[in-house]
């Protein structure tokens, strides 16, 4: 048996985590780095008649990709070694054509797939989330996603805690040097209700603040729930996001024991889906709800392993591997 994970060279310590717990149940993990196709990567993929041929080919090996068991679908930064100075329209062409030859092959793999492709697409819909979870009977945060002024002043008028801003997509804008400015959750000021124009151009997702004891992360492999948190209260920056100081809280993150029936609509919502993994972050108020924010189907979860002690990669391979 052999497992494909399709990732890209920058890709964090998840990759060897899960590839070492492949190789330990002594099957093969096949690593596909997506930003090396298809400048370093070739593909080699043939229907004729009979016959069916899946080749990969990278660093003078040759792996059959028809004889794989198990997919895991983890990141993709297809022609990313693309020369930046090719020209613009053939370089566009360029990746386009291989996104959509290694989306055809991905999908056609007779696998077990960790998720599915369309699956992800699917969940990544933060609204569905949110609908599916408030009818299973999950707590959601009151929401309202809006480009009009005057419903945001409402909103926030209800909201005796304050309210927060944030977008509905994950995304990063760049300064004139080029540095990457990660888009994190903050609080809506008086002087940011006075100054709302700019939702002419993007609606907004408006939540209400809330406040806080710990924050949790759950990641959920298949049908085993790992649950760990954070006091990101402890941290002044860390207060409304705590990937703001994700990197002075990575060691402070612990076991944390999710209530049996928080867990159990967690599971339904993943059923719902057809989820076999996400990375789900919830937070435990002052007056003890557990709130749903979201799930990441591709989430993160090196740091809670190594540091909360967290099994995740071996129950990922377990899975890729039955």
């Amino acid at each position: 048996m052999s497992v494909l994970i399709i990732t890209h060279t920058q890709d964090n310590e998840s990759i060897e985590l899960v590839s070492q717990a492949i190789e330990r149940r002594g099957e093969m993990a096949i690593r596909f780095d997506t930003d090396r196709f298809p400048t370093e990567v070739q593909l080699d993929i043939l229907y004729s008649g009979d016959v069916e041929k899946l080749l990969l080919l990278q660093d003078g090996q040759q792996f059959d990709l028809a004889r794989v068991s198990g997919v895991w679908y983890r990141r993709l930064n297809v022609g990313g070694k693309i020369p930046a100075q090719m020209d613009e329209q053939f370089r566009y062409a360029s990746i386009q054509e291989s996104r959509a030859t290694l989306f055809g092959l991905i999908t056609s793999l007779r696998a077990f797939h960790l998720d599915s492709i369309p699956v992800i697409r699917r969940v990544e819909n933060k609204q569905l989330q949110l609908r599916v979870a408030r009818e299973i009977g999950l707590d959601t945060p009151r929401t309202l996603i809006t480009n009009q002024p005057a419903a945001v002043k409402e909103f926030a008028r209800t909201c005796a805690t304050g309210t927060i801003a944030k977008m509905m997509a994950s995304f990063a804008i760049y300064d004139d040097r080029g540095q990457e400015q990660v888009v994190f959750t903050n609080r809506l000021s008086d002087a940011d209700l006075e100054n709302l124009d700019g939702l002419k151009f993007c609606p907004m997702t408006f939540q209400e603040l809330l406040p806080k004891q710990v924050e949790l992360r759950v990641t959920i492999v298949g049908k085993q729930v790992f649950c760990a948190a954070v006091d990101s209260q402890k941290l002044d920056n860390a207060k409304l996001d705590w990937r703001k100081e994700g990197i002075a809280l990575i060691d402070a993150w612990y076991p944390y024991p999710l209530p049996s029936d928080v867990e159990a609509k967690l599971l339904q919502f993943m059923e719902y889906f057809g989820l076999n993994y996400g990375a789900i972050d919830i937070i435990v108020t002052v007056d003890g709800r557990y709130v749903f924010l979201e799930v990441n189907p591709v989430g993160e979860f090196f740091w809670l392993e190594l540091y909360a002690g967290l099994p995740i990669s071996k129950a990922i391979a377990d899975l890729l591997c039955r």
